[in-house]
């Protein structure tokens, strides 16, 4: 994992699409921007699905 320092207004860019910016920062909170393509998925981890429990088959004896 590569762990940056970065003050507000600053950037952090992604390959060629993708720019972060640091909009702000109040205590513990950190507000950040993201532009990125549309066809780029960006959530936050907690809304991520969970995933789905393996389906297992009856218990043979």
């Amino acid at each position: 994992m590569l762990v940056l320092s970065r003050k507000e207004g600053e950037r952090v860019k992604l390959g060629d699409t993708i720019v972060i910016t640091v909009i702000g920062v109040s205590g513990d909170k950190v507000r950040l921007g993201i532009k990125a393509p549309p066809e780029v998925l960006v959530l936050r981890e907690e809304l991520e699905p969970l995933p789905k429990p393996e389906k297992r088959g009856p218990i043979a004896a």
